[in-house]
């Protein structure tokens, strides 16, 4: 995991830094939000009144766009919720924005095993923290994912790694799969 103070070049981690600035931009205590990223080229071919709206870095070869998708199925879970989506050939990736809330490996062990019992202390926890991660991956396979942490609420402050959510980024990979 690193923070990055150099300037960011590849279309995967500028979308995927756009859209988690968008979602800060609402605030905490959101829902799970969803996104298929696009072409920027092609979405401007379909809808090219967004022109006007684009930054600088919207015209990097390969650039991505996020599109949020409002209506997510029903689900039970987050798990579930993945399971039940598939991509169009025209979507070239997604990006998922999920709130967690995160207690030290220590307190983890010793969590009860009782699901309500277990989420009731890590919400008590005093070392407890709260993190947004927004984790964005592309039909070829790359990844990046991004963790902001309430109490260092600042868009200078998100760390920005490959692999800092693993078990999300498997399975917003396999919403690409074919079966």
């Amino acid at each position: 995991m690193t923070q990055t103070s150099q300037p960011v070049t590849d279309p995967l981690t500028l979308a995927a830094l756009d859209t988690e600035r968008h979602v800060a931009r609402s605030g905490w205590d959101q829902p799970v939000r969803l996104f298929a990223l696009v072409p920027t080229s092609d979405l401007l071919t379909h809808q090219p009144q967004l022109a006007d709206g684009l930054a600088a870095h919207d015209a990097v070869a390969g650039a991505l766009s996020a599109v949020e998708q409002e209506e997510l199925p029903e689900a039970d879970g987050l798990e579930d919720l993945l399971a039940r989506i598939a991509w169009p050939d025209q979507v070239s990736g997604c990006a998922i924005a999920v709130e967690r809330i995160v207690v030290p490996p220590e307190a983890e062990r010793d969590l009860p095993h009782d699901d309500a019992d277990a989420l009731r202390a890590v919400a008590e926890h005093p070392q407890r923290a709260d993190v947004r991660l927004v984790v964005a991956v592309t039909r070829d396979g790359e990844a990046r994912c991004l963790l902001r942490q309430r109490e260092h609420d600042s868009d200078d402050r998100v760390a920005l790694g490959d692999d800092i959510a693993p078990g999300l980024v498997h399975a917003l990979r396999a919403t690409f799969s074919p079966d």
